[in-house]
């Protein structure tokens, strides 16, 4: 069994990648106070522990981190249905603590996009269909569909870094209907960009953020921000997703791991 790391690293300097970007950055780095064993973590010790540094064999306390301002949405993180709404098929949404670990983990596909798709634009059901078809096999009930656009090159200051393909109402209840129970992205969105959903509302009343709006109708768990698809194969894994049990919160950020099957020797 071989273990395929598709998280991506939070890193508090992709906040200064970002600057003048974006109005959110806890959407993307946490802030990040290190205190290291001969610093910050030495005096804390020593303050806990009633005790100076000489009283320490090595002259050393403990490693420790801060974190500060980041978002349940940060990095690779999984979408309770309650971030899309407070009702989900006519019941009170879930929360990221009722979701069950046996639901996250779950057999994957991938829907390479790469090619078929623009950047801003939607994902048509055909593209989605063709990819499905290249896998092989169909979406089993309450499996993972991780849509991989090219967005996983894509990382903090890149140029098109907020500018992907986007999934809509249609495309995702396409997919829930299929059986999909967890949808992952490569994207920092599910969605089509901001910017292009506004301009679409104001031009021809397109809803916005239809996509995660369609998780009311048919419940489902979106993750986004994974990297790494490209180590998969389109078919024949599992992948587990494993968000932070955070009380009463929308969404977690997580570790997505696949577990793809190597031959026997």
């Amino acid at each position: 069994m071989k273990l395929i790391d598709l998280t991506r690293t939070l890193d508090p300097r992709d906040r200064e990648r970002l600057a003048g970007h974006t109005a959110r950055p806890d959407l993307h780095a946490p802030r990040i106070r290190y205190m290291s064993p001969d610093g910050e973590g030495l005096d804390e010790f020593c303050r806990c522990l009633h005790c100076t540094p000489a009283d320490l064999s090595d002259g050393e306390g403990w490693g420790e981190e801060i974190i500060e301002d980041m978002s349940s949405h940060c990095g690779t993180h999984v979408d309770a249905p309650l971030h899309s709404g407070t009702t989900c098929e006519g019941k009170r949404s879930r929360t990221i603590d009722e979701i069950d670990l046996d639901e996250l983990y779950c057999p994957g596909i991938v829907l390479d996009l790469r090619g078929t798709v623009r950047r801003g634009e939607p994902i048509p059901i055909d593209a989605l269909d063709s990819a499905i078809l290249r896998t092989g096999t169909a979406i089993e009930h309450g499996s993972a569909v991780l849509i991989r656009t090219g967005q996983e090159d894509c990382s903090a200051g890149s140029p098109d870094y907020f500018n992907y393909p986007g999934m809509t109402r249609q495309g995702t209840l396409h997919l829930t209907a299929l059986g999909a129970r967890v949808l992952g992205t490569d994207a920092i969105g599910w969605d089509r960009p901001f910017a292009v959903m506004t301009r679409q509302y104001r031009f021809d009343g397109t809803p916005l953020w239809d996509g995660h709006k369609a998780i009311r109708e048919r419940e489902a768990f979106i993750v986004q921000k994974l990297t790494n698809l490209g180590a998969l194969p389109l078919a024949g894994f599992h992948v587990g997703f494993f968000p932070l049990k955070l009380a009463r919160a929308s969404a977690a950020p997580a570790r997505v791991v696949a577990f793809v099957s190597t031959p026997s020797a």
